[in-house]
């Protein structure tokens, strides 16, 4: 996107970030939102902001361990700021299928595969992730490989996990998203 940043880049109107939150302000108590530059404008969202404590772009579990140390609550969920189509019910499902699966942590699947950074975590995993971080460690399937994970099937909305990384995906969502056309994930 030329550098742009992803999440205050607008579709429809709105930018990306305002969709997301929009989706998840129904099923969440708080929102906190992890962001490496442009804090003054995620700021005006009226959430917490925070940035990654592993050093710009680490990658998304330096994003998560971020959001999981300014959670007020025992539970978070994440999710991707390109990603605005959010499932309306993501955290429900999230979190019947951790009970249902006795697992640690939920990972949604849908479009073919694990969609990794669509998770509910438990804050208590927070030391296990910062000493993963601290060694190194990047790749989310490795730090997830260490925890039981239930996997919440979203086969019935893939289009939810729809990330929009170009301007062509970018003016295709948006023609979607005006009036006539269809965003009902």
């Amino acid at each position: 996107m030329g550098g742009t940043d992803k999440g205050l880049l607008e579709v429809a109107g709105i930018a990306m970030v305002d969709h997301v939150l929009q989706r998840l302000r129904p099923q969440t108590e708080a929102l906190v939102v992890n962001a490496n530059r442009n804090h003054a404008d995620y700021a005006t969202r009226g959430c917490p902001v925070v940035a990654d404590a592993f050093g710009e772009f680490a990658g998304p579990l330096a994003g998560m361990a971020a959001g999981l140390a300014a959670a007020p609550t025992d539970w978070c969920v994440t999710v991707p700021c390109d990603s605005p189509l959010v499932p309306q019910d993501l955290v429900a499902r999230l979190a019947a299928a951790l009970q249902a699966q006795g697992a640690d942590l939920a990972v949604a699947e849908g479009a073919g595969r694990m969609q990794p950074v669509f998770a509910l975590l438990p804050r208590r995993l927070l030391p296990d992730l910062q000493g993963f971080l601290e060694e190194g460690g990047r790749k989310i399937d490795a730090w997830y490989g260490r925890h039981a994970v239930a996997r919440a099937d979203f086969s019935d909305s893939e289009e939810a996990f729809l990330n929009i990384n170009t301007p062509e995906e970018r003016d295709q969502l948006e023609g979607r998203l005006t009036p006539g056309g269809r965003a009902d994930v």
